[in-house]
């Protein structure tokens, strides 16, 4: 949203200079929490140090050769095809109606059941705007991830908070979910595999959601873009229980290290995606085709995605171990890129984060506070918990648990 400009009388008379604030709205929210894990990364290169970041889920590995040829020949094939598709081209649609038949087992009409995204943030974003009015309630879980919230706040919406506790085996309590607030609610956020407990929802547990928001008129929005990092067995969608009033987002950022490439889609109920497709041809010109060339290579491609799953299981278990050894509990994630580590007994996160960020240990991980939000019972359930993204390389994970193992304990 564009800032408000104000000229008052007294920066007229006395200097001439423009007042400029931002609008309300942006105001009503605080900084991106990972641009401050950027801010603490620079303090320790001010000093020389280069820290071995964990902070943000960005995975550093190369985006795998397969994709990177199809988008190459892609900008030569696509060299005179003007402003790419607002949906997603046929052929990407087609792909993911593919992927999601063979995956999942459910069938999806590519012209009416799918559309594609710039990456999952701009989807999850901009969602709100074709559901949400001014006042309706959207029921958001915490730790979360942000445009959840700031889509929310964006199109006036109310978050109403839920906890995702360890002894709910990081499930939203649906029980717990008052009265009044379904009743004004438009949406239920859910994110499984979850991000950052690295918690897998049960089949049952799904039916349950669907059922839940049949019963209360709720859309359910279910941001599946961890459904490829596991380590056990097979996480399910929740297309796999139903499409009615259901509303899926997914990403290749995670599963084939695209990040950069910006390329996701939606699938789900047919009203939904025709409410999503008319936001979106107002807001943006499409992903570039010839990235889209890229994706469904990538879809066509499991080989790349089975090498990065065991590159991240032995990462995971690196660092589990090493703060197993020093007697913190363990946190072993079943999927996701995350480690979500409870905290020494008497640290809050950001000590705990502190400490990793000093000068002989150099280790960069988000507090969970950052992350999360406050309930109405002004539960923060990212207190206590610090959440490591599996993502510097192998050699960087090693020399990461080394000193985990054998420094930090002098620290804490």
């Amino acid at each position: 949203m564009a800032g408000s400009i104000l000229l008052t009388s007294k920066s007229r008379k006395e200097d001439g200079i423009m007042e400029i604030t931002a609008s309300k709205r942006l105001q009503s929210i605080g900084s991106y929490a990972f641009a401050e894990v950027d801010k603490e990364v620079e303090k320790l290169k001010s000093m020389g140090i280069i820290p071995i970041d964990f902070g943000v889920g960005d995975p550093t590995v190369p985006t795998p050769e397969v994709v990177r040829k199809a988008t190459q020949k892609g900008i030569t094939l696509r060299k005179s095809s003007g402003y790419p598709s607002y949906i997603g081209a046929p052929e990407f649609r087609q792909a993911v109606a593919r992927w999601i038949q063979k995956r999942f087992g459910v069938s999806m009409d590519p012209n009416t059941e799918i559309s594609s995204t710039i990456g999952s943030k701009e989807g999850v974003f901009n969602f709100h705007e074709g559901i949400v009015d001014p006042g309706d309630y959207v029921i958001i879980p915490t730790p979360g991830y942000p445009p959840y919230t700031r889509g929310t706040l964006f199109a006036e919406g109310i978050p109403y908070y839920v906890p995702l506790l360890a002894e709910n085996k990081f499930l939203i309590d649906l029980k717990s979910i008052p009265e009044e607030v379904c009743k004004k609610a438009k949406v239920l956020w859910i994110n499984y595999p979850n991000s950052p407990s690295g918690a897998v929802a049960p089949l049952s547990y799904l039916e349950e959601v669907v059922e839940f928001g049949k019963k209360h008129n709720i859309i359910i929005a279910s941001d599946e873009a961890y459904s490829e990092i596991y380590f056990n067995e097979l996480p399910h969608s929740i297309l796999e229980v139903a499409k009615e009033g259901i509303i899926v987002f997914n990403s290749l950022s995670k599963r084939s290290a695209m990040t950069c490439y910006r390329i996701g889609w939606i699938a789900g109920d047919k009203r939904i995606v025709d409410i999503f497709k008319k936001v979106k041809t107002n807001i943006d010109s499409g992903t570039p085709t010839f990235i889209q060339d890229g994706a469904v290579a990538a879809l066509h491609d499991e080989a790349h995605v089975d090498k990065m799953r065991a590159e991240y299981r032995i990462k995971r278990d690196l660092l589990v171990k090493a703060f197993n050894d020093i007697s913190l509990t363990n946190c072993t994630p079943e999927a996701t890129i995350y480690l979500w580590q409870k905290v020494p007994h008497g640290m809050t996160s950001v000590d705990f984060a502190k400490k990793l960020l000093s000068p002989d240990i150099a280790i960069v991980a988000t507090p969970g506070v950052w992350i999360s939000d406050k309930t109405e019972k002004g539960l923060n359930p990212g207190e206590g918990y610090v959440r490591f993204a599996l993502v510097p390389g192998m050699k960087n994970t090693r020399e990461a648990a080394r000193r985990i193992k054998n420094l930090l304990p002098k620290l804490l």
